[in-house]
Formats: C-alpha cells, sequence, structure tokens
C-alpha cells in the first residue's frame, strides 16, 4: 500500500512538474514577443571625415567641426529621473581606415579627479570615466565597449548577454586622454579591423557613460533605468552612418612569444630546472563578424593567481579562468548553464598538463546566428597516468524575438590511445566523456523580464541513466522591486568532466524578492528588505540542505552601503565531513545540524582615497559550535600611480572534541604601480594559515607597443614563513603583436 502511493505519489509530480515548466516556457516566449527599440529617437548621425585627425586630446581639426554633436546626458545614479548635472560632449567620425571619437567631460565640481591607478580595465565604480558601448551587429546582445578614465588608463572588451563585458579581450587601437582646470578629454582612433561587425547595416546600437566620482553621478546620453547598467544594450540609441561601414581590410596577426624561465623545488630537495619555450597565437578575421584563433605550445605564466580563500565548504569552489585564450569570446562555452551548473569550464583544460595546440571559431554568421567552435589538444603525463586528450566544443546561439535567442551546446572528451592498468594505484581516467545541451535565454525589449530554461545531458562509458539536468529561472527587476524563482534538477549520475557541477543528484529552488524605498530628501538614497532562500532536496524530495536569508540594505547618496543580515541554516550531511577541513575526524553521514547567524557588510564610498569593505558574521556552526568570521579590504591611492589593497580574513571555530577550538587567519597585501599607461608593476603577497603556505608572487609588464608586452614573474612559495623556502621560479617573457 504505501508502495502504490508512493508511485501515485511520484506521478502526480512528475505530471505537475511537466505542466508547470511547460507553462513556464511558454510564459517566457510571450514575454519575448514584444521588440521595440526603447531609445529608438536618440540618433547620432556619423559622415566621413573631412580632414585628418591627430589623436592628441585637441579637437582643433575641421572633421570634428564639422561632426554631428550628442544632447544632454541623462542621470542614471543616484536617481534616474532627470538630466545629468555634469556636461559631457561626444562627437564621431571616421575614414577608410579608423572610427574616431572625442569625449569632452566638464568638471561639474572643483578638484582633483578620482583615479585607482594607469592599469588598464579598471574598476568602473572606482574612477572617474568616459565609457563608449556598441552594438555593431544590431542585435541588442553582443558588441564592443571602449574608453578611459580621467588619467588615460585604457578601457576595452567585448559585450555579451546584452549587458556584461568581458575585460579579458585586448586587440590595437590608441587613445589620449587631456587634462584641463574645467574638463578632461578623451580621444580615441578604432581600427575597423579591431572589432567586428555586420557587413552593408547603416545603423548601429550604441551608448555612452559617464562616472563623475566627485558629483556622485552615473549618466548616460541615451537614457538607462538606474538598476540597470549603462551597458544595456536594450537602451542604446542608435549610431546612423552616412554610408555603410568600410569593409574591413585583411586582417590576419600573429603573435609569438618567447620565454627563458627557472625554478627549483627547495622542499622536495630537486635540482635547479631551466626552462626555454616558444609558441605562436594567430587570430584571422574570416569575415567582418567571424574570427579564427589559433594557438600553438600556449604559455600562461604571465595570469594573475588566484585571490586564495579560506575553505569551510563540503563541496568544491569555484576559481574564475584567467587564461586569455579560453576568455576572449568565450561567453558562448563558458556562460551556458548557471553558476553551479556549468557543462563547459575550461579550467578543466591544460592546468595539469601542457597544452599542444588549440583552435577556435567564433562570432556572427548573420544578425541571428552565432557560432563558436573550439578544439584543444594535450599532452600526456605520464607522473599521473593521464593519457594525452583532446577537447571539442561546438556552440551555437540563434537570436528570437527582441533580445532572447536559444542556445545549443555539446562538449566531447576523448583519451586518445589509452588502456589503464587496472592492478596500478593510479587514477583511472574514463575513456570519453560527452555533454549535450540546450538552453533557452529570456531577454524582453526593455530588461525588466530575464530567464533561462536548460536541458543538459552526459554520456559517458559508464552511463546508466539519471544522467541528465533540467533547470530554469525568472526574474523581474524593475526600479522598486526585484522577484526570482529558480529551479535546479540535476540527475544522480550526470557527468561533466570539462565542467563545473560541483554536486549531483538533488533537486533546488532558488526563491528571492526585495523592494526598494526612495526617500525623497536625506543622506539615504535608498533601503530596503530582501529576502532570500536556498533549499535542497534530494531526487525523492526529502529536505538535505537549506539557508534562509533575511537583510536590510541601506545605500547612501555618497554610494557607501550597509546591510544587516539573519540567516538560518540546516544541513543533512549525505558523506563525512571534517567542518575544519584540515584533515582531522569527521561528522557522521546523515547527522543533522542547524543554526542561525547575525551578519553586517559595510562598503565605504568610493570618491576618498581610503576605500573599506567589511564583513561580519557571528552565529552557529556544525556540532552545536560557534563559528566567527571577519573579513575586509581596505584600499589606498596614490592617485595615478600607486593602489594598495590590504585583505584580511579571520575566521574561528569553535567545536567539540576531536577539533576543539581552530582559528584561521588569510592575509593578503597587494601593491599595484602604474609609472605610465603603458608599465605596471604589481605585488601580491598571500598567508593563508589554512593551507600553511605563504605566497609571493610578482610581476612586471612592459607595453613597449599596442598589444606586445614584456613580462617579468617572480614567484615563491614558504613555510613556516617568513624562512622556509618550499619553491621559487623566475620568468622572463616576450609577446609582440604582428599584422600582416
Amino acid at each position: 500500500m504505501q508502495y502504490l502511493y508512493y508511485v501515485q505519489f511520484k506521478t502526480k509530480y512528475s505530471v505537475a512538474v511537466r505542466i508547470f515548466v511547460w507553462f513556464f516556457f511558454s510564459f517566457l516566449i510571450s514575454l519575448s514577443a514584444i521588440a521595440q527599440k526603447k531609445n529608438q529617437s536618440f540618433q547620432l548621425h556619423i559622415q566621413q571625415a573631412v580632414s585628418t585627425i591627430q589623436i592628441d586630446g585637441v579637437m582643433d581639426e575641421p572633421a570634428w567641426q564639422e561632426a554631428d554633436s550628442t544632447s544632454q546626458f541623462f542621470m542614471v545614479l543616484p536617481m534616474d529621473t532627470s538630466l545629468a548635472q555634469v556636461h559631457t560632449q561626444v562627437k564621431m567620425t571616421y575614414d577608410s581606415h579608423n572610427l574616431y571619437l572625442i569625449a569632452v567631460c566638464y568638471n561639474e565640481r572643483p578638484g582633483p579627479y578620482m583615479v585607482e591607478s594607469l592599469k588598464r580595465d579598471f574598476s568602473f565604480v572606482k574612477n572617474d570615466n568616459f565609457l563608449l558601448f556598441m552594438d555593431t551587429y544590431d542585435d541588442k546582445t553582443n558588441g564592443f565597449s571602449f574608453g578611459a578614465n580621467a588619467a588615460g588608463a585604457q578601457w576595452d572588451g567585448t559585450m555579451y548577454e546584452g549587458g556584461k563585458v568581458d575585460l579579458s579581450w585586448d586587440n590595437k587601437w590608441e587613445s589620449v586622454v587631456k587634462n584641463y582646470p574645467d574638463k578632461w578629454i578623451f580621444e580615441a582612433a578604432i581600427p575597423f579591423k579591431s572589432i567586428r561587425y555586420k557587413k552593408g547595416i547603416k545603423e548601429w546600437g550604441i551608448n555612452f557613460s559617464r562616472n563623475d566620482l566627485k558629483s556622485r553621478e552615473k549618466s548616460s546620453w541615451a537614457p538607462v533605468p538606474r538598476q540597470f547598467p549603462t551597458a544595456s544594450l536594450a537602451y542604446t540609441g542608435t549610431l546612423i552612418w552616412d554610408r555603410p561601414p568600410p569593409e574591413a581590410e585583411m586582417n590576419v596577426s600573429v603573435i609569438p612569444y618567447l620565454l627563458t624561465g627557472v625554478s627549483k623545488d627547495y622542499e622536495n630537495k630537486l635540482h635547479t630546472a631551466f626552462k626555454k619555450e616558444a609558441g605562436v597565437d594567430a587570430k584571422i578575421a574570416v569575415t567582418s563578424a567571424l574570427n579564427l584563433d589559433l594557438t600553438v605550445n600556449p604559455d600562461f605564466s604571465q595570469v594573475d593567481v588566484d585571490k586564495q580563500v579560506t575553505n569551510l565548504n563540503r563541496y568544491e569552489l569555484f576559481f574564475p579562468e584567467k587564461r586569455q585564450f579560453f576568455l576572449e569570446n568565450g561567453d558562448q562555452f563558458s556562460n551556458f548553464g548557471y553558476a553551479s551548473i556549468r557543462p563547459f569550464f575550461s579550467r578543466r583544460i591544460g592546468l595539469t598538463t601542457p597544452i599542444d595546440a588549440g583552435a577556435r571559431l567564433s562570432g556572427k554568421l548573420d544578425k541571428n546566428w552565432r557560432i563558436g567552435v573550439m578544439d584543444i589538444q594535450t599532452r600526456a603525463n605520464d607522473s599521473l597516468g593521464l593519457p594525452a586528450q583532446n577537447f571539442s566544443v561546438l556552440a551555437l546561439q540563434r537570436k528570437i524575438f527582441a533580445r532572447s535567442n536559444i542556445g545549443f551546446i555539446f562538449i566531447d572528451k576523448e583519451s586518445e590511445n589509452y588502456h589503464p592498468d587496472t592492478t596500478s594505484s593510479k587514477t583511472i581516467y574514463s575513456k570519453y566523456n560527452r555533454n549535450i545541451g540546450l538552453e533557452y535565454n529570456l531577454a524582453s525589449a526593455n530588461n525588466l523580464w530575464t530567464g533561462k530554461m536548460l536541458l543538459l545531458k552526459s554520456f559517458n562509458p559508464a552511463s546508466s541513466g539519471k544522467n541528465f539536468v533540467q533547470a530554469g529561472h525568472l526574474q523581474y527587476s524593475s526600479r522598486k522591486w526585484t522577484i526570482l524563482g529558480q529551479y535546479e534538477y540535476v540527475g544522480t549520475n550526470y557527468s561533466a568532466e570539462v565542467g563545473y557541477v560541483p554536486r549531483h543528484g538533488y533537486v533546488k529552488l532558488n526563491p528571492s524578492i526585495a523592494y526598494n524605498f526612495f526617500p525623497a530628501a536625506g543622506r539615504v538614497l535608498s533601503h530596503g528588505p530582501q529576502f532570500s532562500g536556498v533549499y535542497y532536496y534530494d531526487t525523492k524530495f526529502n529536505t538535505t540542505d537549506n539557508e534562509t536569508v533575511f537583510s536590510y540594505l541601506v545605500t547612501m547618496r555618497d554610494r557607501s552601503t550597509i546591510t544587516g543580515l539573519l540567516i538560518n541554516d540546516f544541513v543533512k550531511l549525505l558523506a563525512p565531513f571534517d567542518p575544519t577541513n584540515t584533515g582531522k575526524d569527521s561528522l557522521l553521514t546523515g547527522s543533522r545540524h542547524n543554526w542561525n547567524t547575525v551578519g553586517v557588510d559595510i562598503v565605504s564610498r568610493p570618491q576618498q582615497l581610503l576605500t573599506y569593505t567589511f564583513s561580519g558574521r557571528y552565529g552557529g556552526y556544525y556540532a552545536n559550535g560557534k563559528k566567527l568570521t571577519l573579513a575586509s579590504d581596505i584600499g589606498y591611492r596614490i592617485q595615478p600611480y600607486v593602489s594598495i589593497i590590504m585583505s584580511t580574513s579571520f575566521n574561528s571555530l569553535q567545536l567539540p572534541a576531536p577539533w576543539g577550538n581552530t582559528q584561521f587567519w588569510l592575509i593578503g597585501p597587494r601593491i599595484d604601480a602604474t609609472l605610465t599607461n603603458k608599465f605596471f608593476m604589481t605585488a601580491f603577497l598571500q598567508y593563508n594559515e589554512q593551507l600553511k603556505n605563504m605566497n609571493l608572487n610578482a610581476r612586471v609588464q612592459w607595453r613597449y607597443k599596442p598589444a606586445s608586452d614584456l613580462f617579468l614573474v617572480y614567484t615563491d612559495n614558504y613555510y613556516p614563513a617568513p624562512l622556509a623556502v618550499r619553491n621559487r621560479a623566475f620568468v622572463l617573457k616576450w609577446t609582440y603583436w604582428w599584422n600582416l
């Protein structure tokens, strides 16, 4: 009888889920059908330059006198209900080779400009800056961004998902910032061969953004609601060309590198190792909107080291990709799915064994179709028993309605000539692992509604059902309300060996809601309550763990914030777990733990030279214990040459025997020095008490020509700090960007 009841319940639940999914999917499609562009009336006409233009920050050429000019900007922050107080004037023109832009950024208040440093791709919120956002495909989803801060540090990136900017993209272009007592002027020349655009069209989506910290104002030319970034391509105006943009000339770039280095492992008493490497990258413009990237024997020794964290989690931590080959135009691959369900995660490739070669074709086939194809070959690692492997990815995306799209992905990992020895103690790797996926991404014309529907299925030699994923969410974002509903189902046997999926065999529900009040006057800009919950169940819908958070956010007019939090946690352990993650005894599978936590988060105003963030949590922990967590980032800048950040976190755990009282410090000072906007020095020291290690990473970068660099990288690991050297390495790397 109980079995019959269970079958009936399961059948009813399955039918209910199918009905909900189809209703949800139909609702997403109906929201997408509204296709009218919001800021169609904001138009800037661009005509061919009547004279040559020198990039010097001076608007004295006849071409600038003849060029069309923007109208008054609109305020976005602190409120989006009026014209901007700071005045900005923008003009654009072009010739057969370059797109030109000049922006005159007037001061509203006296005083020095606020910038972090001269380092490229700066933090938007901590710098006075001007940015350009271009929808060169006229699809309200993809494009390019260029700009600079008031000291002349450049910003460039590709745009994706309708309002996000990938700052890892790097290409050749020229800019100058010139400062005057009452204004600063940004002038730039962007080669047509450095960007991608749809051939033959005469209208691009475009917007300009200005951040002025002294006046506490963010503004844009075409108005953008305050809940969205000024990068939102749903709210661009229109750049109207007098004739279609020039067809891009042959665009083939070859980027060779030479590297030499020396390293020594003191801990294992190994001999000094010398390293000599050479490799090459190539970038080939197949069409004006499609690019082929090739790499042979790539090296990533100049990449920033990961910022370490104290790990008290039961599941694998996520660290972002920082290698440029995988980042450029990588949103179709790396952003497929959700943060906790990524079928493709490029850090699975080439971190334990070198990459021999790789190729990536990415870009637009036409206005509606995007494609991404990647193939990577890695070497065998005999010491790990790891065979040579091939990684292939195919991603397609089809735009539908105003700004929505349907995405497809196929991922194949193959172990080549692999015949594992089952009697060996070495890890046994699978012969293949494949994933296929489909997702529908909703983005309404006004960006108020966003959502997703996701389906994934995995294939491997041991596949035996329950190997698929189903997930979805719908979010509404207005000035006052933010409402989200999300669900996930991950099958017990779902496997994404080239992905990041830390949990399996669960159902997850994630509701959240927030509301903002806006006082008419006073120091407080907005304030309001927030609720969010993360509720996990097993596949039979039995509760396994959940977290419920009630918070209240107060935002001041000077952009500082303070948040108070009340948190309730429940965990039923699905596997043994050491609550200190130090290799001590473990709590038993099936044990239940419940506790409450109070917390506060504070972020200082960005207009001052000394900035800080602070986060504090105090409450219960596993086994009826107590946990105190304190974290802070304190920054100071000597404008525009030096930026200093001290990151600190402290965790104190009070637990019964055998763990007792445990404390972990994590201290990480970082110094960025920029003598010019072409010469950068970084030193990053991290002391991690949990890992019993102190790491020093120092890097010097000289950009001697556009997109061409010389790197010096020095790395040390110590423990016990600061005397015992564990290992040490020094690398010298040269790169050169050669346009054929």
